[in-house]
């Protein structure tokens, strides 16, 4: 069960000697939102310590007016403007990358006028918050809620004002929708035209708030137009649509299906290669689209996850190396189970418990090289401005097609011929 926020707070607050270790030892929402709860003092000693980046990571999980707390509280006035840079950087180069959808589309249509309040808080506690940012911006915030750092929803201001102070806010979240700046165009474009709420959270990969588009006046880019041509003024008219025409469809496919048809070859290639193998042991053609089928669809699970991944803005090249490590070795234990299934299998049917182990350890290297290849290579068609959804999956089966194939017809001619 996870420690509470106030427990972080008490061991460091109490344990100095350990704080570090337990600071970087949480998540960043956790760590931002237990740091509202720290004296000052404690807060200068831990700013101290932390490296800019970290600061910065924290400091990006913080409404505007906490993070500039936070910031006044560091003394080394340089260290102060390098994070203050740094921070504007981040923000400013992720909210531009955001702001794609439309050509006309400014820094202005972000609204960074919020608060992201505890749902622990009360009301009386979040309305001197309120008052006290009021008094230093001349606005009223949006009131935004967290737990452990996660956004939960909103609060509405004339909701607060009927409540009594004690209650806490968590009673009153509403849902608000939410959108990660890195959402391809036609999700952004599908969430300001069709979205009922009046306004959207723009989120980060760590899924901390960067800002607040107000609908309406996202819309007023895009004028009367209709949902279908909006697609095509965004510059995503060679997606491919359900409804598209079958030239359409064809122009689209038919130069992946040439690739894909010289892709094949190499695998016949490699049969070739093992022809006198398979004359010796013609019993291995009844394994071989099994282990072409195992192959592929261990490959499509990774794929799936990682394609889900991109849509979301959670995965890209740069950040995949865990995710990678833990299809590859999700896809080894997988491996193991099914070519242990296999190899008795094939023991008792065919007698032969070298073939048996030999198909399994051609399974598991097939599982090796599904997980790698359904994980990898979406990542880096994505990464050169490719579309992995249409475009992965040729070189996906390329890769579980060749390498089982020679896994098997290889370790065949080595133990079995």
């Amino acid at each position: 069960m996870p420690k509470a926020k106030n427990d972080f707070a008490h061991e460091l607050t109490y344990h100095p000697e350990r704080r570090m270790d337990i600071i970087r030892g949480m998540t960043i929402p956790e760590r931002s939102a237990v740091f509202e709860k720290l004296s000052p003092y404690v807060q200068q000693s831990i700013l101290k310590h932390l490296k800019i980046h970290e600061i910065v990571d924290m400091l990006d999980n913080m409404d505007m007016q906490f993070a500039k707390q936070i910031i006044s509280r560091i003394s080394d006035t340089k260290r102060r403007e390098k994070i203050v840079n740094r921070l504007k950087g981040d923000i400013k180069e992720k909210m531009d990358y955001f702001l794609r959808f439309h050509p006309k589309a400014t820094l202005s249509l972000i609204n960074f006028n919020y608060l992201f309040l505890s749902s622990s808080l009360t009301i009386g506690k979040a309305a001197e918050i309120i008052s006290r940012h009021y008094d230093e911006t001349g606005r009223y915030p949006e009131v935004l809620i967290h737990e452990n750092g996660k956004l939960i929803g909103e609060v509405a201001l004339t909701a607060m004002v009927k409540e009594r102070n004690n209650s806490t806010l968590r009673k009153h979240v509403s849902g608000i929708p939410t959108i990660t700046y890195q959402a391809e165009i036609n999700e952004v474009v599908d969430a300001l035209v069709t979205e009922n709420s009046k306004k959207i959270v723009v989120l980060d990969h760590d899924s901390s708030v960067l800002g607040i588009v107000y609908v309406d006046a996202a819309r007023q880019l895009f004028g009367k137009m209709p949902a279908e041509s909006l697609y095509e003024f965004a510059g995503v008219d060679n997606s491919e649509r359900p409804f598209d025409s079958v030239g359409k469809k064809v122009n689209n496919r038919y130069r992946w299906l040439i690739l894909n048809l010289a892709t094949c070859f190499l695998a016949g290639m490699v049969v070739l290669s093992f022809q006198s193998t398979l004359d010796k042991l013609t019993i291995l053609s009844v394994y071989m689209p099994i282990l072409a089928g195992m192959g592929g669809n261990a490959a499509t699970q990774s794929f799936a996850i990682m394609v889900r991944g991109l849509t979301l803005g959670t995965i890209s090249l740069q950040n995949s190396a865990p995710a990678i490590w833990r299809e590859f070795w999700a896809g080894i234990i997988n491996g193991i189970i099914i070519g242990a299934i296999v190899a008795l299998i094939s023991t008792v049917w065919n007698g032969n418990p070298m073939l048996g182990l030999v198909v399994a350890m051609a399974l598991i290297g097939a599982h090796m090289v599904a997980a790698l290849a359904g994980s990898i290579i979406p990542l880096f068609m994505k990464h050169i401005g490719k579309d992995p959804a249409a475009t992965s999956t040729i070189f996906i089966t390329t890769a579980t097609d060749v390498l089982g194939l020679f896994f098997l017809l290889g370790l065949s001619t080595i133990f079995l011929v």
